[in-house]
Parts: structure tokens; C-alpha cells; sequence
């Protein structure tokens, strides 16, 4: 990995792009689905332009395979403008809704209007599919945006504002670089709405900061997605899934199984036919595949490194891996089992690539560790018995669930992305995204004589008489 140096945003030029997006985006705002999807198209245009170097700076930034570029980072972005180019003009229509009986003569829609200026502060894990897949739909939803890429990733970040640069005027989109000083500045302005991924606790300090101003907020944050295999699951069928969610992107991902729940009759299968998985994704020594990333940085891979420290001190033990490179923020796929739960790693988000396993005995078992944690982002099911997998899913809570696969539910752009509570607020990708940047505008037209107007004062025994029968009829 390559060190760059971090470019900060000087503050006043922050400033200046705000006041120059908030002159224009009423006008941003008036734009045809027409115009939106002609900007979307040159929009992929250019992305696929910078492939090479977009693939070029993130091996620099944390080895990540060419490959795992195109499949994590720039389709899921394709797909979006996709579906968003085919959808946008049914997505932008008002929308009728039922009006009751009580407002006869009255007709009732919802008009999807922009936001306004908008702010999107995304992260290192996918710099590219999570600062540009959000930008999809502010611009689907006629807004102007502010983005910042994470300052970890500057190779990257410096790609994407060429990108919008080479897109968009400034007035409606543009890349802001810099550190916390630069998000502070950023956080300090009236945004209409601001877009986070990132961490539960910064999610906090956003929230917080949006609250001065009333301004709306999506928070994709993340948590200890579970994945429980029960007794009835096929574990020669399933752990190609689980090692390839988990270990994809070095565990450095919002939605990756955080940790195992298996019966106790499927462990040493589990464990037996993981490890020979994962020899078969990354060879007998990961640290020389050109498959296997690295941390992204040395605080991160401290953090990794203290986490399976404290787990082995605490009485936990290593299945299998667990050697590091300190010299290349490295640590091998790494199994833990007998895990305490009062361990680092069963009290935090691990976001790197070590898997606790933990066996239970019944499904109780398996709802009471799950319910004893904030609710998670994703949680995994891995079974053959329908009444197994409803009994998991009628008693937990999560942002998403996938059954017998693991991650691939985030691709999906007619499901919602989100979490729920501790591991996120709000909806994305698709529709689901456009109108999250959108504010949905009640709109109500009187076509005819009112019946609440025989109903209006003076008041007397009949209008009385009048809105008991309402109160009692409609």
C-alpha cells in the first residue's frame, strides 16, 4: 500500500460552493426526467472512462483485486444508473392516492419534489459504490450535492471528483477533500438533507449536528450481522457463500456475517469444509494470493489485531489462521471459536477478517444472543426448514435478511437498503433512494362544495347532529 498525502478543502471554499448550490438548485430542481437521465448516462459514461485508474488506486490504497473492483464497486454503480434510467420517468409522476368519503368532491396525489441541497460524507470500505451509488439518486430526485470521500482512500477520492468534474458544473455537484476538519465545516451548514455511511458512533455525531439546522438524515451504519446455519442447513452448499460474503473486501463490510451461529451438530463440519474453502479462494497462504486485500490502514489493523488478542487472552480460541504482517496491515482469514461473550469481538463490529463461531442447542438460544445486541444491518439464515427460518425472522429485527446467501440482497434495486435503529435510519438504492432524497409533497384539490363546510360555526344541534353521524359513518 502507497500513502498519499490528504488534501484538505480549504473552509471558505466550502462556503463558496454552498451559497453557489444554494442560488442554483431550485433551477437544479425544475430539471426534466429527461435532463436527469441524460446526466446519469454521461455520468457512466465517465465512470467507465476512469476504470483503469479507479481499479489502479485502490490496489494502491489496500491491494484490492482488479476483479473485486468491477464486482463490488463498479457494478453495483452501472446497475443503479440502469434501473434509475428505466424507472425515472414512472418514479417522477405524481402519484394518486384514494380520498374518503368525508372529502367527496375532493381528489387527493403526492408529488415527489427535491430535497434541495443535499450532502453525502461516504466511507473507505466501498469509497466508489457508496459515495456514488447515493449521488445516483440525489440526482434522480433533482438535487444539488456536496460529496466527501473518506479521507483514508485518497487515490480514490482524487478519481472521483475528476469524475464529477468532468460530469457536472460545481453549482450542482461537487467533491469536497479533506479530513475531520473538512466534515466539520460541512456539518456546519443548512443542508435539506445529509447522506452518511459510515460507523454507529459518527452516525451519531451527524445526527447530532444535523439537528441544529432540522435537517433530514439517511444513516447507513452498520453492527454484528449474524448468520445463523441450523440443523437442517447443507454445509457443503453454504460455505462458499459465508467464506466469500466475510473475507471479500478483507471483512471490511457494513453487511458481512460478523459472526456464526451454528448447531452444535454441524461445527466441526463447518469448520472442516470452511478451511478447505478458503485454501481454495486464497491458496495455503493468503498473503501471497493477489485475491486476498489487506486493511485498509495501521490504526484499523491495530484495532483487528487488539480484537483477536483480547479473544485469545480472554480464553477464546484459534481455529484456524491468525497470523499477521504488520508491515502490510495483513492478517489472515482467521476462525475463532469458544469465544467468550463479554470478548472485544462479540461486543463491537469486528469490519475485518476475523469470524467468531458459536454453537447453541435450540433456536432460543439463537434469538436470545441475537436480541441481546443492537438490531443488526443484515442477518443471514442459512436452512432447509421453512418453519426454522420463520420462527428467526418473526423474532429478531434487522435492516435486511437474506436466506441461504449471504450479501447479495444489497444488490437487489427493488429492495430497500437500510438498517433499523443502532445500525441505521432511512432507505436506499432504486426507488427507495429517489425518494429518500425526495420530500413526498401532500397535494389536495377541492373540486366541488365541501361537506365540511355545512359543518362550520356557527355551530348548532344540527351541524352537532351532523358530525356525530361523521364521527360515527366515516
Amino acid at each position: 500500500m502507497v500513502a498519499a498525502p490528504i488534501a484538505e478543502t480549504n473552509i471558505s471554499k466550502i462556503n463558496s460552493l454552498f451559497e453557489l448550490q444554494k442560488a442554483s438548485h431550485r433551477a437544479v430542481g425544475k430539471s426534466t426526467a429527461k435532463e436527469r437521465i441524460r446526466k446519469l448516462r454521461k455520468f457512466q459514461k465517465v465512470l467507465m472512462k476512469y476504470r483503469p485508474e479507479i481499479r489502479e488506486a485502490m490496489w494502491k490504497e489496500y491491494r484490492k483485486p482488479a476483479a473485486e473492483v468491477d464486482l463490488t464497486e463498479i457494478f453495483p454503480l452501472t446497475s443503479e444508473i440502469k434501473h434509475t434510467c428505466s424507472n425515472l420517468r414512472i418514479w417522477m409522476r405524481d402519484e394518486a392516492v384514494d380520498t374518503p368519503l368525508a372529502l367527496l368532491g375532493s381528489s387527493s396525489w403526492i408529488r415527489y419534489e427535491p430535497k434541495g441541497m443535499c450532502l453525502i460524507i461516504s466511507p473507505w470500505n466501498y469509497p466508489l459504490q457508496l459515495g456514488f451509488g447515493p449521488l445516483i439518486s440525489a440526482i434522480a430526485a433533482g438535487n444539488t450535492v456536496i460529496l466527501k470521500p473518506s479521507e483514508a482512500m485518497p487515490y480514490t477520492g482524487a478519481i472521483m471528483r475528476k469524475i464529477v468534474e468532468e460530469v457536472f458544473d460545481e453549482k450542482e455537484v461537487a467533491v469536497v477533500e479533506g479530513a475531520v476538519e473538512t466534515a466539520t465545516a460541512l456539518l456546519d451548514l443548512p443542508f435539506s438533507h445529509i447522506f452518511f455511511t459510515g460507523a454507529p458512533s459518527i452516525g451519531k455525531i451527524v445526527m447530532k449536528a444535523a439537528a441544529k439546522h432540522l435537517t433530514s438524515v439517511t444513516l447507513e451504519l452498520g453492527g454484528k450481522s449474524p448468520t445463523i446455519i441450523d440443523e437442517t442447513a447443507n454445509i457443503g452448499s453454504i460455505v462458499n457463500r459465508i467464506a466469500w460474503a466475510k473475507f471479500c473486501n478483507n471483512g471490511q463490510i457494513c453487511i458481512a456475517p460478523d459472526y456464526i451461529l451454528i448447531h452444535e451438530s454441524k461445527k466441526e463440519e463447518f469448520l472442516d469444509k470452511l478451511q478447505k474453502q478458503l485454501v481454495k479462494h486464497y491458496g495455503a497462504d493468503p498473503s501471497q494470493s493477489p485475491d486476498y486485500m489487506r486493511i485498509v490502514n495501521e490504526r484499523h489493523f491495530q484495532r483487528v489485531k487488539s480484537y483477536l488478542e483480547n479473544t485469545v487472552s480472554a480464553g477464546g480460541k484459534v481455529a484456524f489462521g491468525g497470523k499477521m504482517k504488520a508491515e502490510e496491515n495483513y492478517i489472515e482469514p482467521t476462525v475463532l471459536t469458544d469465544v467468550p461473550m463479554d470478548s472485544d469481538v462479540m461486543q463491537h463490529e469486528i469490519f475485518g477478517p476475523l469470524l467468531p463461531v458459536l454453537t447453541f442447542k435450540n433456536k432460543e438460544e439463537v434469538i436470545d444472543i441475537i436480541n441481546s445486541k443492537e438490531k443488526p444491518l443484515a442477518l443471514y439464515i442459512y436452512s432447509r426448514s421453512k418453519k426454522n427460518t420463520k420462527y428467526f425472522i418473526e423474532n429478531t429485527s434487522a435492516g435486511g435478511t437474506s436466506i441461504n446467501m449471504s450479501g447479495v440482497h444489497f444488490g437487489n434495486m427493488n429492495l430497500p437498503f437500510g438498517g433499523v435503529n443502532n445500525s441505521g435510519i432511512g432507505k436506499s438504492h432504486g426507488h427507495y433512494g429517489f425518494k429518500e432524497f425526495s420530500n413526498a409533497r401532500g397535494v389536495f384539490k377541492q373540486w366541488l362544495p365541501s361537506a365540511i363546510e355545512f359543518m362550520m360555526p356557527p355551530y348548532n344541534k344540527v351541524k352537532e347532529k351532523m358530525i356525530d353521524l361523521t364521527i360515527k359513518w366515516f
